[in-house]
């Protein structure tokens, strides 16, 4: 491996070039913008044999991902925001197709009003179109992710598309110093990607036919056994990367900090996840066991992994960076969901929104809310 200090935008383009993509239908969005641009240099500068197909919106871009994969090609795409939002048509297409892209958004708030700032309004919106969604919170895991990704998403038993989400600015625009794979390793890892069913003039198929209501409830529940079946490959992949490269990121679905003998524990996803560290590491100095469960997969959700890592727990506070409004954080709904016959405290916590600073005080605000027994939920303001 070789060690370089790079932005994060440039980790997740290294990672596609790596992986050999062949088509990169691509709308530049802040903060994504510096994927394609990157990918780009390397498409011009011979060290990338690949098209990119500059179209007119994301929305075309999108489409462009259904046309390129219906074709065989391993495809890639970069967007964000308003830019996924333009893009919602599509994705349950490209999903309900079974076509086994990956796309990096780097998440940024929805508008009005106008904010170019992280949060994860974006593709938490996302969750219900059949993509496997996946949250980095490391640059390295930005990159790692990219090559899980495609291993994850071209397993014949999953053929569904993955969103590798990362923080905008936070990751896609900070630089880290990253340990980039070897050519040859990750062609080892990640083979050609050979499509079950692709469009060729000399073996017509149809794709894309009308599902009748005698049918449609048949593909549906073809992509939910599909979805779930993807939550023993995410796992598999990530502990074969980490056989390969040295680096693994928990089991795939969850990452555990400081849980083995925790009372009380944060629960969140991405970039946030490192000042928990810093919260839980304090805490643990004044004697307080708590720990932290990164989620790193938000679907497939992994629920029995979450059950298992919060059977001894008296509480714990989901901090979430999107809020369904009228109701609460949709992290917070899926955790009490999995957990509600368990005798646990648990709370939720809006925080981050449009980048709005998560400090380390407020998450032990968080955590020593519940120590105390007050488990009020509120925006950490």
């Amino acid at each position: 491996m070789t060690k370089k200090v790079i932005e994060g935008s440039d980790a997740v383009a290294i990672a596609a070039k790596l992986c050999r993509v062949q088509v990169f239908p691509m709308y530049p969005i802040t903060p994504s913008t510096h994927i394609p641009e990157r990918i780009a240099e390397f498409i011009a500068n011979g060290e990338l044999d690949a098209v990119m197909v500059d179209v007119e919106s994301e929305h075309s871009a999108a489409s462009a991902v259904i046309g390129a994969a219906a074709s065989g090609s391993r495809t890639f795409n970069a967007t964000s925001s308003q830019g996924l939002a333009y893009m919602f048509e599509m994705l349950p297409i490209i999903s309900g197709l079974r076509m086994p892209t990956v796309m990096a958004v780097a998440n940024r708030a929805l508008s009005a009003p106008l904010n170019i700032w992280n949060d994860h309004s974006d593709s938490v919106s996302c969750r219900d179109q059949g993509w496997i969604q996946l949250y980095a919170h490391t640059s390295q895991e930005a990159l790692d992710t990219i090559i899980h990704a495609y291993k994850i998403s071209e397993d014949k038993g999953v053929l569904l598309p993955t969103m590798v989400n990362l923080d905008g600015f936070m990751l896609t625009h900070v630089f880290e110093p990253i340990d980039l794979p070897e050519q040859k390793k990750v062609d080892a890892f990640l083979p050609p990607f050979k499509a079950p069913y692709v469009l060729d003039p000399k073996n017509p198929i149809t794709i894309g036919a009308v599902g009748f209501p005698d049918t449609y409830m048949l593909f549906k529940k073809e992509q939910q056994e599909a979805m779930l079946a993807s939550l023993e490959v995410i796992k598999k992949v990530n502990k074969e990367f980490a056989k390969e490269f040295g680096r693994g990121y928990g089991d795939g679905l969850l990452e555990l900090y400081r849980m083995e003998d925790a009372q009380f524990a944060l629960v969140g996803m991405g970039g946030l996840c490192g000042t928990a560290r810093v919260a839980v590491d304090e805490m643990r100095k004044e004697g307080k066991k708590v720990g932290l469960i990164r989620v790193r997969a938000l679907r497939p959700f992994p629920r029995k992994e979450l059950q298992d890592a919060m059977r001894n727990l008296q509480g714990a506070a989901v901090i979430d960076r999107h809020v369904s409004l009228g109701f609460e954080g949709p992290l917070f709904t899926d955790v009490r969901s999995t957990i509600y016959c368990n005798d646990i405290t648990i709370t939720n916590y809006i925080a981050g929104l449009g980048g709005r600073d998560i400090t380390v005080q407020h998450l032990k605000k968080a955590l020593n809310n519940l120590i105390e027994g007050k488990p009020r939920g509120e925006w950490l303001l």
